[in-house]
C-alpha cells in the first residue's frame, strides 16, 4: 500500500499554508528495518497528487508579522498560537481523509539558531506557532509537528531541515544540483549526488522578505511580477551597505530569519523611493544568492540550479539571480520535469515535511549533521495521535 502524507507549511512570507498530499510509492524499501534505506532509482522518488494552498487573512498575517518582530505580548502570542491551530486544521481538511498522517510545520515566528549578545538572545531557542491538538481532534489524524527543536537539542541550528527530504526525493548519481528556495528567506541545498553525508545546505540570506516589506509601504502584499523593483534604479550606495553586513561573512552551516533581514535593521536613505527601494532589494537578494554559491558552492563543481519558493514568480528577482549566477544554468522544477509529479515551487516544502514526518514514522534518523551543525543525526518530530487513532503507517 502507497503510504499517503499530508504536509502543511506556511513560510517565512507568512502568506499562507500549502497543504500537500505526498504518495510515496516504493516507500519503505524491503528490508529497510529502522535504517534509512539507500536511495536507487529515478527522481523524484515521490508525487504529490494534491496541492491546496490556503491564503490568510489579512489580520491573521499582520498578527503573524508582528509575532516575527517581538511585537506581540505574551497573551496575544497565546492567541496567535491558537488562530494558527484553527487555520492549519481548516487548512487540512480538503486533503485529510485521503492521509494516512499529517505533519505540520507550524509558523516559526522566532528563530534564534545561536546565541547573540546585540540581539539579547542569551542560548539557542525556536518558536513554531499552531496548536497541532487542534489539527488532530478536527482530523482523525496522527500529526507530527514541531521538527526543529530536537536538532538544536542536539547542538544544531534547527534548520534547514528540508535538505534531507531534497536528497531522498531528488538526489541522483552522476548529476551535482543544488535546488535553490526563494521563501521569505533564500536557501540552497547542494546534492553532488547519492551520499547524504556530502549534502550541503544553508541559508543565504533575504528571499523575498525585504521585497514583502517593501510591497507592504506600497500598499501590497507582494510586488506582484517583480512591477515595483521594474519600476525603480539600484541605489548604489545603500547596496553596498547592505552587502557589508556581518551576516553574509558567517560561513555554513548557518541558519537567518526575519529577525535579522528587515528593513527596520537595514541603513537607507530617507528619501529612497519604494520602486528604487525594491529594485535595490531586489539586486541585494540577487547578490546574497551567487555570492553565496561563488564562496562555498561553485568550487566544489556544480552542474546545475533549481529553483522553487514564491520568488520563482516574480520575474524581476529570478532576472537578476540568473544574471548573476551566470553562466551557471538555472532552472525551475516544470524545466526539469519533476512538476508532472506534482512537484512545483509551490509544492516542495510542503512536501518535504511531509516526508520529514514519514521518516519519523518509520523511526528513521531525518535530519543530516552536516546542514545544521548538530552532533548526531535525530528523529525529529513531536507525535500527537488523535482521540481514535486510524492505522499506523505500514
Amino acid at each position: 500500500m502507497t503510504p499517503r502524507v499530508l504536509g502543511l507549511m506556511s513560510g517565512t512570507s507568512a502568506d499562507g499554508i500549502d497543504a500537500a498530499l505526498l504518495e510515496l510509492p516504493g516507500w519503505p524499501p524491503t528490508g529497510s528495518g529502522g535504517i534509512f534505506p539507500a536511495l536507487s532509482g529515478g527522481v523524484p522518488r515521490g508525487r504529490v497528487a494534491e496541492h491546496v494552498f490556503t491564503p490568510f487573512p489579512p489580520e491573521l498575517r499582520e498578527a503573524v508579522l508582528a509575532a516575527m518582530q517581538s511585537g506581540l505580548d505574551a497573551a496575544d502570542l497565546t492567541q496567535l498560537h491558537w488562530w494558527l491551530g484553527e487555520a492549519l486544521a481548516e487548512a487540512a481538511a480538503p486533503l485529510a481523509p485521503h492521509a494516512d498522517l499529517i505533519a505540520s510545520h507550524g509558523q516559526t515566528v522566532q528563530h534564534h539558531p545561536r546565541p547573540d549578545p546585540r540581539r539579547g538572545w542569551t542560548r539557542p531557542a525556536t518558536l513554531q506557532l499552531g496548536e497541532v491538538a487542534l489539527i488532530a481532534e478536527r482530523t482523525g489524524k496522527p500529526v507530527v509537528a514541531d521538527f526543529r527543536p530536537a536538532d538544536m537539542a542536539a547542538g544544531g541550528l534547527g534548520a534547514p531541515l528540508v535538505p534531507f527530504a531534497d536528497w531522498a526525493l531528488f538526489a541522483e548519481g552522476g548529476v551535482r544540483r543544488a535546488i535553490h528556495n526563494l521563501g521569505g528567506i533564500s536557501n540552497l541545498t547542494f546534492l553532488p549526488g547519492l551520499d547524504r553525508d556530502e549534502v550541503q545546505a544553508f541559508d543565504t540570506g533575504p528571499g523575498n522578505c525585504l521585497l514583502d516589506e517593501v510591497a507592504a509601504l506600497a500598499g501590497q502584499a507582494c510586488d506582484e511580477g517583480g512591477r515595483l523593483a521594474a519600476a525603480g534604479q539600484v541605489h548604489t550606495e545603500t547596496l553596498a551597505a547592505w552587502l557589508a553586513h556581518p551576516e553574509l561573512q558567517v560561513p555554513p552551516p548557518k541558519a537567518t530569519g526575519r529577525e535579522v533581514w528587515t528593513l527596520a535593521r537595514l541603513p537607507r536613505p530617507a528619501d529612497l523611493g519604494l520602486p528604487d527601494l525594491a529594485a535595490t532589494a531586489t539586486a541585494f537578494t540577487a547578490r546574497t544568492v551567487a555570492d553565496a554559491y561563488a564562496r562555498w558552492v561553485v568550487p566544489q563543481g556544480l552542474d546545475e540550479v533549481v529553483v522553487a519558493g514564491g520568488g520563482a514568480r516574480n520575474p524581476a528577482l529570478l532576472a537578476a539571480i540568473r544574471s548573476a549566477l551566470s553562466p551557471l544554468p538555472l532552472r525551475t522544477f516544470t524545466e526539469v520535469g519533476w512538476a508532472a509529479q506534482g512537484l512545483t515551487d509551490a509544492t516542495r516544502e510542503a512536501a518535504a515535511f511531509a516526508f520529514l514526518g514519514y521518516a519519523r514514522a518509520q523511526g528513521w534518523a531525518n535530519t543530516l549533521p552536516r546542514t545544521t551543525g548538530a552532533r548526531h543525526a535525530v528523529s525529529a518530530g513531536k507525535w500527537l495521535l488523535p482521540p481514535s487513532l486510524p492505522e499506523t503507517l505500514a
